[in-house]
């Protein structure tokens, strides 16, 4: 089994891909600026990290297989993830992604519809600026999963559909998924490497 450092292990994606990562028999550091209300297990280490302070990232991720962000992309650019995991010696790098870079249209993001709301344009231009500058990586080997149009609470299925760079709509019209079923598809992207440098989608 291997080991991974989690960054953003407390939020809503974090904590279920420790979850699923536990499920699976990985060992897991769980990164955050405050880890106290992640519970104490044998196969969990919680460190207090900022993860905006490159050195105390390196360290925190050194001796690890791979890393998962979790993290906010107005607050953490590209490089701000992937020079400490390259001073870490880290190679493999996969991202919770947004939906906002995904198509809908040719040439057309969903980040670009005239209804995109306006609370959501600045994480989620920063969303697609990370993807861009991800795929200007040579060195790491990274996968960014985007999931669909609402990320939101829900069943654990294990029932949904992959996609790559175009927005995911059920039958019902909707685009979404739940974070456990994200979660799953994530470790499976882990464990397998069908997509490395690349970008994929998760819903319904």
């Amino acid at each position: 089994m291997s080991k991974i450092a989690i960054i953003g292990a407390t939020g809503h994606a974090g904590s279920k891909l420790l979850e699923e990562a536990l499920r699976r028999g990985h060992t897991v550091t769980a990164l955050a600026r405050n880890t106290s209300e992640i519970a104490q297990r044998p196969e969990v280490t919680a460190k207090n990290v900022d993860a905006s302070d490159a050195a105390a990232l390196s360290e925190a991720v050194a001796g690890h297989d791979a890393v998962f962000s979790a993290a906010h992309f107005a607050t953490l650019s590209e490089s701000a993830i992937t020079e400490p995991l390259r001073r870490a010696g880290v190679r493999r790098l996969l991202v919770v992604g947004g939906a906002a870079s995904l198509y809908v249209g040719p040439g057309q993001r969903v980040l670009d519809l005239p209804d995109f709301p306006e609370m959501y344009r600045t994480e989620a231009t920063a969303g697609a600026a990370f993807l861009d500058a991800l795929r200007r990586e040579r060195e790491l080997e990274w996968t960014f999963v985007s999931p669909s149009a609402e990320f939101v609470d829900g069943p654990r299925t294990r029932k949904f559909r992959i996609g790559v760079d175009e927005l995911l709509v059920d039958n019902n019209g909707r685009s979404w998924i739940s974070f456990a079923d994200f979660a799953i598809a994530f470790l499976d992207e882990f464990e397998n490497g069908a997509h490395i440098k690349q970008r994929f989608t998760v819903g319904y």
